[in-house]
């Protein structure tokens, strides 16, 4: 399992590579939510994601094959490997699926890495970049299910509760598990940390009431981000240890919530990104009078065209 030993060596190592992102407190009247929040806004990270710590953990923990390193991804976690391996000078080749949004795609082919688009879904990339790994011997960096990956995820819980103390609550968005499976284990249940997943990519949800993982269907407008179909064995492990609960939230409370980032904090969100904050504003979670809410903001790759569409809807 995962240790809090695990997170602080993962936050020591990537210092100077990744940035300490802010934390602010936020008036309930800045997004019309039922208390204030205590937003981390990562979408200010290198990349746009916090997937940077996780990928930067993982090739600064040791040698790297001459092959170089592969990744499967919807887009975020791609151009973080991306990102890493070219600051380092190691050849990387990242694979998305049809879905992945043209703005990632575009981002991953900025960094130099070698691009290969195909598949309907995540879980085909993932194949295609196993099946590339066993052959060439590059090293598949996974999306969220390897402790490394886990590690680097959760340095964000140590300077979120640095710079804000006192939370009793954190709600945080669940794609493949990774980002939630590392900031719970640094909160270590010290803070209720729940997840949100959209009501059409629920992988965590379903794990959590089956009692281990188990596939599920993804149709979501987060797809490209929040879409994993399972979240395997060392998320739902962790996640059954130290997350509290999950909760579902529909694709248009995530529209508004990314409506209400912008008109807010002019803060241009993707879909994925602004799930945590959705969770509050639909009341999929109902803070208790009084308590301590912190919110994850993760994710700013969005389609400013698309992005565009969603503020001045009425």
């Amino acid at each position: 399992m995962l240790t809090t030993d695990d997170i602080r060596a993962a936050h020591a190592r990537i210092a100077g590579r990744v940035r300490r992102t802010p934390t602010m407190t936020l008036g309930a009247d800045t997004f019309g939510t039922p208390v204030p929040v205590v937003m981390k806004l990562e979408f200010l990270q290198v990349t746009g994601t916090f997937k940077a710590r996780g990928a930067f953990n993982t090739l600064l923990a040791g040698p790297m094959p001459v092959a170089g390193v592969c990744a499967a991804s919807g887009g975020n976690h791609g151009i973080a490997v991306a990102h890493a391996a070219a600051v380092l000078g190691m050849p990387a080749r990242i694979f998305v699926p049809e879905i992945s949004s043209a703005a990632k795609i575009a981002r991953i082919r900025e960094t130099g890495a070698t691009l290969v688009v195909g598949g309907a879904r995540y879980s085909d990339a993932l194949a295609a970049c196993e099946a590339y790994a066993a052959e060439t011997g590059a090293l598949s960096v996974h999306a969220y299910d390897a402790w490394p990956t886990m590690a680097g995820q959760g340095t964000v819980g140590i300077e979120w509760e640095e710079d804000a103390g006192g939370l009793d609550t954190v709600l945080v968005a669940v794609g493949g598990g990774g980002l939630i499976g590392g900031v719970a284990r640094w909160f270590d249940r010290r803070v209720k940390v729940v997840g949100v997943e959209p009501e059409g990519s629920r992988a965590l949800h379903a794990a959590l009431a089956a009692g281990g993982p188990v596939d599920v269907d993804v149709q979501s407008i987060a797809a490209d981000s929040l879409g994993a179909r399972n979240v395997f064995a060392r998320v739902h492990a962790t996640a059954a240890a130290y997350v509290d609960h999950v909760v579902l939230v529909p694709d248009a409370a995530i529209r508004d919530a990314q409506k209400r980032l912008w008109l807010g904090l002019r803060a241009a969100s993707e879909p994925g990104g602004a799930a945590a904050l959705a969770a509050l504003v639909c009341g999929a979670y109902v803070p208790a009078a009084g308590e301590r809410v912190g919110v994850l903001a993760c994710g700013a790759n969005v389609d400013l065209a698309a992005l565009s569409d969603v503020v001045t809807t009425a």
